[in-house]
């Protein structure tokens, strides 16, 4: 059961690490870097923050707290990525990290308590708390690439499409 529910959980983690990166081929570099205004965050700021929790929570998951002290959350939402290749670079330690974690869990970490800013989570709660939040914020990526991109492809059932998607579908069913 717990093998099913981990092999679950990394094929949506993979599903939403490609939406990210499908949106990010969809742009312009600059456009990496917009902001709608001082409030809202950039795609970068948001791999940022991404690279920056998958870190935290992933490195030594099992064994110390998911918040480490050597993390500078804050620091996460200003503009410190200046570059598409340092972006790359951010989202795929912060996803490599995260793969490697659940990776190694046996069958007998499924029992270990997970804490995460001091509050106790067992294995399949730190899990899915993750599985919560990084969805979210590839939802604002995606959200910023529909508004930046000229000629945005759908990343999923385009617009006007479902009928011929699940014709699609079901066709192949029967």
């Amino acid at each position: 059961m717990m093998d099913d529910f981990l092999k679950s959980a990394k094929k949506q983690f993979l599903y939403y690490k490609s939406l990210g990166e499908k949106t990010m081929a969809q742009l312009q570099d600059n456009d990496l870097f917009w902001q709608y205004n001082d409030e809202s965050n950039s795609v970068a700021m948001i791999v940022q923050h991404l690279w920056g929790n998958m870190l935290s929570r992933w490195t030594d998951f099992l064994t110390t707290d998911g918040e480490k002290e050597w993390r500078q959350r804050d620091q996460e939402f200003e503009a410190i990525i200046n570059t598409r290749s340092e972006l790359i670079e951010k989202w795929d330690a912060g996803w490599q990290c995260l793969f490697d974690a659940l990776d190694a869990i046996t069958p007998e970490d499924w029992d270990k308590p997970v804490y995460i800013r001091g509050e106790r989570h067992t294995v399949v709660d730190a899990i899915n708390r993750q599985l919560a939040h990084y969805p979210c914020h590839i939802g604002q990526i995606v959200f910023i690439g529909k508004m930046r991109s000229s000629g945005w492809q759908s990343l999923t059932i385009p617009k006007g499409k479902s009928q011929a998607f699940n014709d699609d579908m079901f066709g192949k069913l029967r």
